[in-house]
């Protein structure tokens, strides 16, 4: 699981990090910690349906940010859990864009052990950092 849930960072609201060795990789993470934020268990999620994100921005924090966005959006508006499949970034030229597929299902209760119900990413302390061995990102989840 190549992020983690800290405790110790907010009382109302999740935060986390997630890293990788790529953006892609990174992204990808974020994207699974945002999804088991809500899901007790990510692979009780089947890819019964699929969705193209396509998100932009000059910046590289603000375009996970919206991808992010875009992965809570889909719960909201289709009820939909989804977890990435394929992700590729094109950081030139400007802006810096991203298409992935996302694949998942509608919430079923009775499959789906729901946590909390994320309703956005905050931009309270969030960032992108490229660190040896890859890159690395502080998300806060609000709840």
């Amino acid at each position: 699981m190549p992020y983690t849930f800290l405790d110790d960072v907010t009382l109302a609201d999740i935060a986390f990090r997630a890293w990788g060795a790529d953006l892609q990789e990174t992204f990808v993470s974020a994207a699974d910690a945002v999804m088991n934020a809500m899901v007790e268990e990510l692979d009780t999620i089947q890819p019964h349906q699929e969705r193209t994100l396509h998100v932009q921005h000059e910046a590289l924090d603000l375009l996970l940010f919206n991808f992010l966005q875009e992965i809570i959006y889909y719960k909201d508006a289709e009820q939909l859990l989804l977890r990435v499949r394929q992700l590729d970034i094109a950081e030139m030229p400007a802006p810096s864009t991203l298409h992935a597929t996302a694949v998942g299902e509608p919430i079923d209760p009775e499959r789906h052990r729901m946590c909390v119900d994320v309703k956005a990413v905050t931009l309270h302390r969030f960032s992108l950092t490229k660190v040896d061995g890859g890159w690395e990102a502080f998300v806060i989840l609000d709840i």
